[in-house]
């Protein structure tokens, strides 16, 4: 079969499931789960995907919302990545339910054809992308062991070839004081308030003293009880951001130093965790990038460099998977680029008209480029070279 008619025949596949596709996506749409938690997500896409004719491995690599699809005996093996996690209070803002079906429609068709176009498609479904690292965890299981390549598509405010994907690692701070009684006994007690929000402080001076391209940002967790005790305890979490994960280190060590000063200050105790895992930066393979690219503009998208639109920052544990194996992480447009993601009105797109079609727009393009794999396999090739280029092997 030549190219072009693989190309049709696989977009067909996913016309011929749209009203599925879009039903599932309003259907995650409508039932926002947090990370680790996705157990109606994990039901229905592995419910479909057996429905389809599919042998699923749910609960795959020892997460309970995790699962793994495969199709196809021989050839390049390319997997096709579903993510569907929310977020709290504000449902799917970013438009997971997006990535979970369009990811589906793309793994769908390809095993479609696979036999009989010559390849492998590994559909995953990856939990907690929202803190948590479902695909690192996965990784660490032996998930990305024998892919020649993955991808995976992220709503947005506009069509980008690639997220600016940074890395970032969470810390938990824990600070204790002396509890005594704020009117009576106020210098018997040592504030633990104080020292968080010393730490806080000490930390919004040092953003002055950064690089461009890093973001520290934190909340308070537990502030106290009752204002006229002085409070014992208090807590917060922070997200610390980095360019790579080599430049990350000095900036945490900077962040820490902040803390431990309020803490010092205040006379009181501070200790912390350093959440396991870190992302990674996200290192789209160009190969792949203008695959895509050319796939996403037979759909009527034309797809902009990150570069040329101030603010497209954000951290993935799709980035781990990029210096695993050669990765792509497109951002497909479903709202005006002044709608932020992680707020209200982008839960809203996410279920919009323009939600439903970057599902199957965004499908059909990884799905033709899962295809532009399969029957050129010097592309496979050059994919691997790039890599190994840009990872020193």
């Amino acid at each position: 079969m030549d190219l072009a008619t693989a190309k049709e025949r696989i977009a067909a596949e996913i016309d011929r499931r749209a009203d599925l596709l879009i039903d599932a996506s309003h259907r995650l749409h409508e039932h926002p789960e947090l990370a680790f938690e996705e157990r109606f997500a994990h039901e229905l896409l592995t419910g479909i995907l057996e429905a389809d004719g599919l042998e699923v491995q749910r609960h795959a690599y020892g997460l309970e919302t995790a699962f793994v699809a495969r199709a196809g005996s021989r050839g390049p093996t390319i997997a096709v990545l579903c993510e569907y996690d929310a977020l709290p209070g504000v449902g799917h803002a970013c438009g997971h339910n997006i990535i979970g079906t369009a990811g589906l429609g793309a793994g769908l068709a390809a095993a479609t054809l696979a036999d009989e176009l010559g390849g492998r498609v590994v559909i995953m479904g990856t939990p907690a992308e929202e803190g948590g690292g479902g695909k690192v965890l996965m990784a660490d299981e032996g998930a990305f062991e024998g892919i020649d390549a993955a991808m995976m598509v992220h709503p947005a405010g506009g069509d980008l070839i690639a997220m600016n994907a940074i890395a970032i690692q969470q810390i938990l701070v824990a600070y204790e004081g002396v509890a005594a009684h704020a009117a009576a006994y106020p210098h018997r007690g040592r504030n633990a308030l104080d020292a968080a929000v010393l730490g806080y402080m000490n930390v919004a001076a040092l953003r002055q003293h950064i690089r461009p391209d890093e973001r520290v940002h934190g909340v308070f967790t537990k502030a106290g009880d009752k204002p006229n005790i002085v409070p014992k305890e208090a807590a917060a979490h922070w997200y610390v951001r980095s360019r790579s994960l080599r430049t990350l280190e000095p900036l945490k060590e900077r962040v820490l130093a902040c803390l431990q000063a309020g803490a010092d200050a205040a006379g009181c105790t501070m200790t912390y965790q350093w959440e396991y895992p870190a992302y990674a930066d996200m290192a789209d393979n160009a190969t792949l990038v203008d695959l895509y690219t050319a796939n996403a503009a037979t759909t009527g998208r034309t797809l902009l460099d990150p570069a040329d639109v101030p603010g497209v920052v954000g951290s993935t544990d799709m980035g781990n998977v990029s210096h695993l194996v050669p990765s792509i992480h497109p951002m497909i447009g479903v709202s005006p680029p002044n709608v932020s993601i992680h707020s209200p009105e982008f839960t809203a797109y996410a279920a919009s008209e323009a939600g439903d079609k970057a599902v199957l727009d965004g499908a059909k393009a990884m799905a033709m480029t899962v295809v532009d794999l399969w029957l050129q396999p010097g592309l496979v090739d050059a994919a691997k070279a790039e890599f190994a280029a840009a990872h020193g092997a």
